[in-house]
């Protein structure tokens, strides 16, 4: 039997990088996912590859900034499977700039996809998981959280927050309600891959960030999704309210 049997789970980003490796686990483990994100293409593709090999997942497209997007989600669940145990807030917006160039809509945009969703998500899918008994939170944030990066005011910004609202969430919603916060590192996704092509090499930049890790190596999106399934199942039963940084020690040296 799965970690994650008969549960159901909602999963931001879910068409691409670490949010489609989450959602493939988690149907290994026995959950039935909601597939959330904008590209119709990339969704189809996700979702056919999961039930092709037996799982069960629904697309559910639309804009998780906003709280009608997030009400899509938990409504897909509840209409194609009865309710939802575990939500992963994965979705994420680089937005670069300082604070004197960032485009406006660029710092709002940030903070609506990386933030604001992550509130939504939660405010609109927790009564719908206390119906049944309870569920696990898994919000995928960046070491962004604690370490500063050139240009990245709005991501960091919105990273950050996230930890006393993780934190918040558990204080308010416990027992019932487990809610934690991952914060990887660099992971080899087509995020990481577009933000890359603001250097002259590309690859060459990747390679640098790698080597300068402990483990000599970027993440890959399995790192990420192993993560979130053994927060969101019963081996974490007895933790919440934490951040568990996943960056190849990335972070050791401050």
């Amino acid at each position: 039997m799965g970690k994650l049997e008969n549960k159901v789970a909602i999963v931001t980003g879910a068409t691409s990088g670490m949010g489609r490796a989450i959602a493939e686990l988690f149907v290994r483990e026995g959950a039935a996912v909601i597939v959330g994100g904008r590209n119709r293409e990339r969704g189809d593709e996700v979702v056919g590859g999961i039930r092709a090999e037996g799982g069960n997942a629904e697309l559910c497209l639309g804009d998780i900034s906003t709280c009608e997007g997030n009400e899509a989600l938990v409504q897909k669940a509840t209409e194609a499977f009865g309710g939802v145990d575990i939500l992963v807030p994965n979705a994420g917006s680089l937005g670069l700039g300082s604070v004197t160039e960032v485009p406006l809509e660029t710092w709002r945009e940030t903070i609506a996809t990386n933030l604001d969703a992550v509130f939504f998500l939660a405010r609109i899918g927790i009564p719908e998981m206390q119906k049944r008994g309870g569920g696990s939170i898994v919000v995928n944030g960046s070491i962004a959280a604690f370490h500063c990066f050139p240009n990245h005011p709005a991501y960091c910004a919105s990273k950050g927050a996230l930890i006393p609202l993780v934190k918040q969430i558990a204080i308010d919603y416990g027992p019932e309600i487990r809610i934690n916060l991952i914060c990887p590192a660099q992971v080899d996704t087509p995020l990481l891959r577009y933000s890359a092509r603001a250097f002259p090499e590309p690859d060459k930049i990747i390679q640098e960030v790698a080597d300068g890790m402990p483990m000599k190596r970027i993440g890959v999106p399995e790192d990420i999704a192993k993560a979130a399934l053994f927060l969101a199942s019963d081996d974490a039963s007895w933790i919440t309210g934490t951040s568990l940084t996943i960056d190849g020690g990335a972070m050791c040296g401050g």
